[in-house]
């Protein structure tokens, strides 16, 4: 191998200037860019994105029969039934409201429990899903979860449906 082969390996280890004369290195990325690649630049989340991880994770829990109070239930089941509303989207948002910050976020949550479970237990749950999601998925601190419970689905409850008024 000859000697200018050799100058333009980088050196494995040790003191750069060691050994039959200095040997070149290739600057890291770290050294150009002034840091972490990964850390230049500024991610922002919006209010909406905060409020579908939420209110995912709160109807993963057992015992939440619904989101939202019964008038914007039945306001999104009527949206739902127009074409070109973005009924769908709403869905998975009612009844969640957040507000995020740059670091922090703080969450109301509305939900209808199924009649025979513990509220308590219920509202515990959902907190503990809701803040485990947002801050896995976000990288927010989550501050408070509040949480209104508005209703309990009786088992002989009918769902609260408007009467289509076209058929």
């Amino acid at each position: 191998m000859s000697d200018t082969a050799q100058q333009n390996r980088p050196e494995p280890s040790g003191d750069a200037s060691s050994g039959s004369g200095e040997r070149l290195r290739k600057p890291s990325a770290a050294r150009r860019g002034g840091g972490d690649p990964g850390s230049r630049g500024r991610t922002t989340i919006a209010d909406g994105v905060v409020e579908k991880i939420a209110g995912l994770a709160a109807r993963e829990v057992i015992g939440v029969h619904a989101m939202g109070s019964g008038f914007s239930r039945t306001l999104g089941a009527v949206r739902d039934r127009v074409p070109g509303s973005g009924g769908g989207r709403s869905n998975v948002t009612r009844g969640v409201k957040a507000e995020v910050g740059e670091v922090q976020t703080a969450l109301d949550i509305e939900i209808v429990v199924d009649y025979g479970v513990s509220i308590s237990d219920v509202a515990r749950d959902v907190r503990e899903n809701v803040v485990s999601a947002v801050e896995r998925m976000t990288g927010l601190e989550v501050v408070e979860v509040n949480i209104a419970v508005s209703d309990v689905k009786l088992p002989d409850e009918e769902e609260e449906e408007p009467e289509p008024r076209l058929q």
